[in-house]
């Protein structure tokens, strides 16, 4: 269902990522500029103390965003306005992060749309690694005018 059909209370479709490889973390590494070996390099973060891998909010901090655009895709004009993420958990090599969101409000002014929204990323236990928020605008469409 697209963004523009969801009405508040309603879940967004969700986004399910691949298992976390170490590959990944290196291609987010680059992307990024976080060459922090504890974040991609198994040993490390057990010398420091963290329980297994990668203290990886980071990675799912980014698949909230992919969530929101792939919400946001083929709606022109329309952008995300605001993201605020909170890290929860660990992230650990192997796991299958889904991101999923709800809409929580729904505004118009000045011919565009807010939509506030909900969302977090769970592994595949379906504990919470990722909290967010987000505000999205969309240009105003009417009724008449959205396509099924």
């Amino acid at each position: 269902m697209s963004i523009l059909h969801t009405g508040v209370g309603e879940a967004l479709s969700p986004l399910v990522k691949p298992p976390i490889t170490q590959e990944q973390l290196r291609r987010y590494a680059d992307a990024s500029g976080d060459h922090n070996p504890i974040h991609l390099d198994e040993e490390v973060a057990r010398r420091v103390g963290l329980d297994g891998v990668i203290a990886h909010g980071m990675l799912s901090m980014a698949f909230l965003g992919q969530l929101l655009e792939q919400q946001l895709s083929g709606i022109p004009g329309a952008f995300v306005a605001g993201l605020k993420v909170r890290y929860v958990s660990m992230v650990r090599l192997g796991d299958t992060i889904t991101c999923e969101g709800v809409v929580t409000g729904r505004a118009t002014a000045d011919g565009r749309e807010t939509v506030a929204v909900e969302c977090w990323a769970q592994n595949q236990r379906g504990e919470k690694v990722t909290t967010g928020s987000a505000i999205l605008s969309l240009p105003h469409i009417a009724s008449s005018e959205v396509q099924a």
